[in-house]
């Protein structure tokens, strides 16, 4: 991700103060809040929305802030660190819960919302909560208008302000008016944006003076200064502060001031605008902050930062989520140069593949995986010896253990367990400091493809957790008839949507050569023809190549295809020990591939004695794990590298 323009010797470009909250999402559209069934977690809260926002365009971001010490107040906390935002200035609440919002998507500019913040964690921010040196660490603080409802909480905002213009920061001032949080509407009432009040309007003008940029809607700026018309409160405005003001027009727009503020409305900059197809307006006015301040802050023109701002929220409008749904640097650079065939931008595959490849939850630059995912191999294993088939998870979990004895906690190490005999080997690896977990969704053996316990696979995938990939085998070749590559083809194509739509990662495993000569260009075609019809795998996993040129092929249809795919793991099949480590320097000079998962050549033959008697548990996991250490011992030395 690019890095805006620095300024003197500031360690962070944006500290965001104010609410912290964990919104829940209403996942029915065009439903009462009252008739919600399943809901969708985010971060939310304005500041922490920006803090988000300015971290994913490329800004060094922080968050002031509390949280309660409870699993809501650790999920901001996570997520946080995980968008790169500073957690420095996060202070944990142990007396307090953090914020809840509960929000529903009713109809086109409707969003009920019912603030859930009786004495919460974030309102809790006093003064001695700002450190010094902290903020004059950062060239601009954003302080926010909920923030001044309260005697504590402002007083920290203040100190804030005037650390700030004491170490020559720069002040900015988001309204972000909500009257049922300065107590002016009930509880039902958390869509409300306005109800006229003296006692804001005060309190608000009294912050104008200090302050280098004010932004907000034409309510906010009216309830800031008091006045009842946009007009008369820009010129309020501006006898109180020669700070840039930007007007939020919702769909028209804003306007920036940057002077004297004359008798027309329009006079001012305007960035370009974005016709799109509003879904919901909440948060977008975070996301337009957002763009705002890597555009303002990285010394752009106010035309560019005004137009940025406009195409993050365009971003915002048309997508369900707050933060989870703002835009990346690189998707916003896509957009700004390419635009978009769809008014409904979350319909667009392209932005849609750079959002979801720019924020995955964690980068994974190597992968070294224990494939322990096996059914149909281990079931006639235990059978051949006599055994009963419960015997095969218990066999499952000492396998996660000889992986983590290898892994130490180091990352770039993953296993491959399945549903159908891995419970308890999953709940072993959710114990241990693993990097990745893929699980198959295939019916063993199928050819066309079939999952294994439902045909409809999207139901199934919304009960796992986020962090697992889906991994699916699929025994393709290019010259397969017409009629299985299709129906193959739509199995896979079905899968990579519901993948999307639950927002789990996917692993596609083709195998060629058991149905086909494998030839140089085999696999490469394959690939290519999957790419073809929007399929876009977050790895792929794939039989070892008969030599370097088919390995350079694979790359360059990846490269082409989806520069954004993370590459791929290399398979087994069972092959000897002696075999795999040639197959591994065969890819030596083959960047695209990231690591291997290998199964039989680690775990059948002590499977095959364990279920015999012949070795207990101990000797079945330290001979697991010599064989995984070998494996990954021979994969480092091959691409002349350490784990981490």
């Amino acid at each position: 991700m690019a890095n805006p323009p620095d300024e003197n010797t500031a360690e962070l470009d944006v500290i965001t103060m104010g609410r912290a909250s964990v919104d829940l999402y209403g996942q029915q559209i065009g439903s009462r809040l009252e008739d919600i069934a399943s809901f969708a977690k985010s971060v939310g809260g304005c500041p922490a929305n920006i803090a988000v926002g300015t971290a994913r365009l490329g800004l060094r971001s922080a968050l002031l802030t509390r949280v309660g010490d409870e699993q809501m107040g650790r999920f901001i906390r996570e997520q946080m660190r995980r968008e790169g935002v500073s957690v420095d200035g996060l202070v944990t609440d142990k007396e307090r819960l953090t914020a809840l919002v509960l929000l529903a998507v009713e109809e086109e500019g409707v969003s009920p919302m019912i603030f859930v913040r009786t004495d919460c964690a974030d309102m809790a921010l006093d003064p001695d909560d700002v450190d010094e040196a902290f903020v004059a660490s950062a060239r601009a603080v954003v302080v926010t208008g909920t923030h001044f409802s309260r005697e504590n909480t402002e007083a920290a905002q203040r100190k804030a302000i005037r650390i700030a213009k004491a170490h020559g920061r720069k002040v900015v001032f988001d309204i972000d008016y909500r009257p049922n949080l300065w107590g002016l509407a009930g509880h039902a009432a958390g869509f409300e944006r306005y109800v006229k009040s003296d006692r804001v309007s005060n309190r608000l003008k009294s912050v104008l003076p200090d302050c280098d940029l004010i932004v907000g809607t034409e309510e906010e700026i009216m309830i800031a200064s008091g006045a009842d018309d946009p007009l008369s409160a820009l010129k309020a405005i501006r006898a109180l502060s020669q700070a840039t003001i930007v007007l939020k027009r919702g769909a028209m727009g804003c306007i920036v001031y940057d002077g004297p503020i004359s008798d027309d409305l329009e006079d001012g900059v305007v960035g370009k605008g974005f016709p799109i197809e509003v879904f919901n307006v909440l948060g977008a006015g975070d996301a337009f902050m957002s763009g705002l301040l890597r555009g303002w802050l990285g010394g752009e023109s106010l035309e560019t930062a005004a137009t940025w701002a406009n195409a993050c929220g365009a971003f915002a409008v048309s997508r369900l989520l707050c933060s989870p749904e703002y835009p990346t640097w690189a998707e916003l650079q896509y957009f700004l140069e390419h635009g978009s065939p769809h008014r409904a931008l979350r319909k667009d595959e392209t932005l849609n593949t750079i959002h979801w490849a720019t924020t995955r939850r964690r980068a994974i630059q190597l992968l070294m995986a224990l494939a322990i995912d096996h059914r149909v191999q281990l079931e006639e294993a235990a059978a051949a010896a006599g055994v009963d088939s419960g015997k095969i998870g218990q066999f499952k979990v000492l396998a996660v253990k000889a992986a983590a004895r290898v892994a130490g906690g180091r990352d770039g190490y993953g296993m491959l367990i399945d549903e159908k005999h891995g419970r308890d080997a999953m709940f072993e690896f959710a114990r241990h400091s693993f990097a990745w977990l893929g699980r198959p969704v295939e019916l063993p053996g199928s050819r066309p493809l079939r999952f294994e316990f439902s045909q409809d696979i999207g139901s199934q995938l919304v009960e796992w957790p986020v962090e697992h990939c889906i991994k699916c085998l699929c025994f393709y070749h290019p010259d397969d008839p017409a009629a299985l590559k299709l129906e193959q083809q739509d199995k896979l194509r079905t899968l990579f949507e519901a993948a999307r739509k639950v927002g789990r990662e996917l692993l596609v495993e083709i195998i060629a050569g058991k149905h086909g000569p494998l030839a140089e260009d085999t696999v490469p075609r394959a690939l290519e023809e999957l790419y073809a019809l929007g399929i876009k795998p977050d790895w792929w996993k794939l039989e070892p190549q008969n030599s370097a040129a088919a390995w350079r092929r694979i790359g360059a249809v990846i490269e082409r295809s989806d520069p954004l795919c993370r590459g791929v793991v290399l398979l087994g099949l069972e092959a000897p020990e002696n075999e795999l480590v040639q197959a591994f320097r065969a890819t030596a000079d083959a960047p695209v591939v990231k690591g291997f998962a290998v199964g039989r050549t680690i775990f059948m033959e002590p499977a095959e004695r364990w279920f015999a008697g012949k070795i207990g548990d101990e000797e079945a996991i330290a001979e697991m794990a010599a064989r995984f250490e070998r494996l990954t011992s021979a994969w480092l030395a091959a691409r002349s590298r350490k784990a981490a």
